[in-house]
Parts: C-alpha cells; structure tokens; sequence
C-alpha cells in the first residue's frame, strides 16, 4: 500500500519495537501526509520513547481496536516539530470532522500543546 492509501484508512496499526526487539502495536488515527503518514499521540507516551531510540517501525490499516484489517507495511518512524504537530492536528480535524474537531480541543484542554505530538511514518 502507498502512504496515501494507508493514510485514507480510519485507523492504523503503528507497530514500534522495544530494546530486545519486541514489537509492539498501537492503534492510531492516521492521516496521509505527502509521501508519509501522520499521526498523533501523547508525547510522553512509551511509543515515542521507542521510535526516539529506533526509528524502525510498521503500518498496518486497523480496527478502532488494533485487529488488523491489513497487510503491515515497513517504514521509518520521525518525531514531529511543534508546527508539523499543529498541521497533523489540523489534518486531523479535517480528516475525522466533528469527532476529530471535539477530539483535538479535548486534548489541548487536558494536556496542552506539548502535550502531544505528530508522528510521520515514511513508508
């Protein structure tokens, strides 16, 4: 799948790996982001630790609750700046309506600006 095909998906399946090389799957909101995949999550959350320390990681189309719904695609993990994580925020909106718009102002209410961060997945 392409990063546009993965991005039109609902949700997907970031797949991030620990020290010993475990895997270890989230399911997130996603949005296509040029030749890359956006996605958004808390900042201090174990999955941006993991990416921080090894940018290898898989896409997967998925289920609200992580079953996969698709093939896993290979690709490489970057944390976003504070203006690529407000563009991934507007996407967002965009992409998921009423329900990313009420999503996004619940999140910046409770955890502030930096309180979450993009996600860009080249795949």
């Amino acid at each position: 799948m392409t990063a546009t095909e993965l991005g039109a998906e609902k949700y997907l399946s970031l797949t991030t790996y620990k020290k010993d090389g475990t895997p270890v799957a989230s399911p997130l909101s996603a949005v296509p982001d040029g030749e890359a995949i956006a996605l958004w999550t808390v900042t201090d959350s174990w999955k941006v630790k993991r990416i921080r320390r090894n940018p290898e990681a898989t896409v997967a189309p998925c289920d609200f609750r992580g079953r996969l719904t698709g093939e896993a695609v290979p690709g490489r993990a970057e944390i976003m700046s504070p203006e690529g994580t407000e563009r991934v925020r507007d996407l967002i909106r965009r992409k998921y309506g009423l329900i990313g718009r009420v999503t996004v102002w619940l999140s910046l209410r409770r955890r502030g600006r930096e309180g979450t961060v993009g996600v860009r997945v080249l795949v």
